[in-house]
């Protein structure tokens, strides 16, 4: 059996799987300032009902390290690169700690000039005084030759505890994405890692032997030992979970749109002939491109437990959420309570809702009926403008799934699929504001824990091979050797 946990911005939710058959499943809120609590309380509750040794693999979403780096709460990074002529290193700066140091190496992997190695020293005594112990060593042509990579990380890990080197994180010629790609997988490393200890602690302490596996963001899962090393890897696991639990549920032929709608985000994503779209040169994290590969995926601020307030006569909806709903023994009416209000849900205890929209309608001279409508209709609208907008956005450029670039190929989506706890209530609306079809798959309310369950490990792997120099190269795993001149891509790819 497999156990599935999808740490979400509201809910963890749990399930354990027989195949394809739900064993059992549970929903918990989501502490933000103890992950680990979560995803104990759901562990715990699922082996109330089944046998810890029954369980054979574990595969957790977790939100860790977006929040990490949403929040602010990462590491100061210690960032020296090797950037030789040509691009200025100052317009790929990130972070507070960053430096560049004479040395280059060209397209083909040869060193022009050594590494400057008083100016390397100078750098690594100064970050060593400031206190900096997690570092990122990043040479422009790495991928060809991790020479210069590996010396600069050699002489920073004498004063330090973790270091990310460009070339172990993708084998992609691309020097500004891997900058920041090598920053943020270390700036993550320790949160991560403290609470990759707990987590196996955790499994092992209520007798869970299974083998745990983190999901990442392009819709595959890493064991848990090859993610202490590419935390980075993890960001935007959950929007991942939502494809991946769709692709678990339902027989997707055509292009449609996935919508996930959870407490306090919708988070979108699009499938073109069966397949998912993929972010092919990596994803966005903050104000910097990296090369973590992803599944194409949006998120908005509107959820269930979305914030109502009125703005300049408007009725708004989220982007904040400032806990659940009225409904639930929140303070502040959300979505949920005008969805209660009209009667089109019926969650917890309505009269709250009631009494909550009343209130807020009364500050605002409206009548409560007129601002739960609004409050609907305006949250359905920005989810399809939404919609709109990431469709567009793909269109804009050559299509790439999981599968193959789609040349010349628009995606026109079809139907669109709900999931997540408004899912049901939401269908109608949703299908008038789209103007298509939408469905909402069984085990709709657990669809990410299920797809984060059912999920398989997926690698990928880059081969440089310069036959005219006779040397083959795979950066992410540090493997180098000799090749003839007669090497060639069937040979690649037994290799």
């Amino acid at each position: 059996m497999f156990l599935g946990i999808d740490v979400g911005g509201t809910h963890t939710d749990a399930v354990v799987m027989d195949g394809r058959r739900v064993v059992c499943s549970c929903k918990v809120p989501t502490d933000h300032h103890d992950l680990l609590s979560s995803v104990r309380q759901a562990m715990r509750t699922l082996l109330e009902k089944v046998e810890p040794a029954a369980v054979t693999r574990i595969n957790l979403s977790t939100t860790l390290s977006t929040n990490a780096i949403v929040e602010g709460r990462t590491e100061e990074v210690g960032v020296v690169v090797a950037g030789g002529p040509g691009i200025d290193p100052e317009h790929v700066r990130v972070g507070r700690f960053y430096q560049s140091v004479p040395g280059s190496i060209d397209h083909r992997g040869v060193e022009i000039a050594g590494i400057d190695a008083d100016s390397l020293d100078a750098v690594a005594g100064r970050y060593c005084r400031e206190g900096v112990r997690v570092y990122a060593a990043v040479g422009k042509f790495s991928t060809r030759n991790p020479a210069h990579e590996q010396a600069i990380g050699g002489k920073l890990m004498e004063c330090g505890d973790f270091v990310s080197m460009g070339h172990r994180l993708s084998g992609q010629l691309n020097f500004p994405r891997r900058v920041a790609t090598a920053y943020y997988n270390s700036a993550v490393w320790r949160v991560y890692n403290a609470f990759a200890d707990a987590i196996e602690n955790a499994a092992r302490e209520m007798g869970l032997a299974a083998p745990i596996h983190v999901l990442k963001a392009d819709g595959g899962t890493m064991p848990l030992a090859v993610s202490r090393e590419v935390p980075v890897e993890s960001i935007l696991s959950g929007p991942a979970a939502s494809v991946m639990g769709i692709v678990a549920l339902c027989d997707i032929r055509e292009d449609c749109v996935i919508l996930d709608v959870g407490g306090t985000t919708t988070d979108i994503a699009v499938f073109a002939s069966g397949a998912p779209v993929i972010e092919r040169d990596g994803i966005d994290v903050g104000s910097y491109a990296t090369l973590v590969r992803a599944l194409r995926t949006h998120s908005i601020g509107v959820g269930g437990d979305s914030r109502l307030h009125v703005q300049a006569g408007a009725v708004r909806v989220g982007p904040e959420r400032m806990g659940p709903s009225m409904a639930l023994g929140g303070t502040q009416p959300t979505l949920i309570d005008a969805l209660n209000y009209m009667g089109k849900a019926h969650v917890g205890e309505v009269e709250a809702s009631r009494r909550g929209i009343r209130d807020l309608a009364a500050l605002w001279d409206m009548f409560p009926e007129r601002l739960a409508s609004e409050a609907v209709t305006t949250a359905v609208r920005r989810i399809a403008e939404a919609v709109t907008e990431l469709v567009d956005a793909i269109n804009a450029r050559p299509v790439y799934t999981i599968m193959e670039l789609l040349q010349g190929r628009r995606v026109d989506p079809v139907r669109a699929y709900v999931m997540g706890g408004p899912a049901e209530v939401l269908r109608p609306l949703l299908a008038d504001a789209l103007g298509r079809r939408v469905d909402v798959p069984e085990q709709y309310a657990v669809a990410n824990a299920i797809g984060a369950a059912l999920t398989r490990t997926t690698a990928e792997l880059e081969l440089f091979a310069d036959t005219e120099k006779g040397v083959l190269f795979i950066p992410t795993l540090d493997v180098r050797r000799e090749v003839g001149t007669r090497y060639d891509i069937e040979a690649a790819k037994r290799d």
